[in-house]
């Protein structure tokens, strides 16, 4: 598996990100595990995207999600969820962080507009206070990587 070119760390990205700045760029950040893609991930990203003109998606380490999830998570390491998220068209940079949330993350590149699905509830999205504008993207009914994992876990348990 290669690494993909849009994969940046927060130092290398934080550069980026005064450049596309200074050429009047809307940043727009999105962020999740992403453990199991499904077209709510998808939809995400195209949604946001159409708020700004960079999309940068921050994505849990092993570690952060370890610790929100449990154990048992992630189901695909870090590298391979980033390189995941890397090759869909929307996405511009990719960075993990270590956090249980991306606060610090949100805090360095100080995007223009946050972005989450509409399940979030406003007062619950990290950095809401940092960018000017939140936007939540309504939901696709029946998909959540929860439920995607429950019920593969059925499928081995019956």
């Amino acid at each position: 598996m290669k690494s993909s070119k849009k994969i940046k760390s927060l130092h290398s990205l934080i550069g980026v990100v005064r450049k596309l700045k200074k050429e009047s760029k809307r940043i727009v950040f999105t962020n999740g595990c992403f453990d199991i893609i499904h077209p709510g991930h998808i939809k995400v990203f195209k949604e946001a995207k159409k708020k700004g003109d960079i999309l940068i998606v921050g994505v849990n380490s092993d570690k952060s999600i370890k610790t929100i999830k449990g154990p048992k998570r992630p189901i695909l390491n870090q590298k391979a969820r980033t390189y995941i998220v890397s090759s869909f068209e929307p996405v511009d940079y990719v960075v993990l962080f270590n956090e249980p949330t991306p606060f610090r993350l949100i805090k360095e590149i100080k995007p223009e507009i946050i972005v989450k699905g509409g399940d979030w509830r406003m007062n619950n999205i990290v950095g809401r206070n940092i960018a000017r504008k939140v936007a939540r993207i309504k939901p696709l009914k029946g998909y959540s990587t929860t439920s995607i994992i429950n019920k593969i876990a059925k499928l081995y348990n019956d």
